[in-house]
């Protein structure tokens, strides 16, 4: 959850400093909306497929750590 939540923060921020350009209004332009939207789009494409690596290579990762310190694998990848 701490995790996302960074994540999110970030994503906040970025396109927030990115799109947002003039504080001196209560809403936002239709320029900015349009703007954050790609961006805010953009990011979590992009956090989908890192994330989508990620659980991908686990496994893998999970095997290599249990054949180095000597632990059988059980069938999920975990060490038994």
């Amino acid at each position: 959850l701490r995790d996302f939540l960074l994540v999110y923060n970030r994503m906040t921020e970025l396109c927030f400093r990115h799109c947002v350009c003039n504080l001196n209004y209560r809403l936002l332009t239709g320029r900015e909306e349009s703007c954050l939207d790609s961006c805010a789009a953009r990011l979590v494409r992009a956090n989908h497929r890192l994330m989508g690596a990620y659980v991908g290579l686990v496994p893998a990762l999970l095997q290599r750590r249990a054949a180095e310190h000597g632990a059988p694998a059980g069938p999920s990848g975990l060490p038994a």
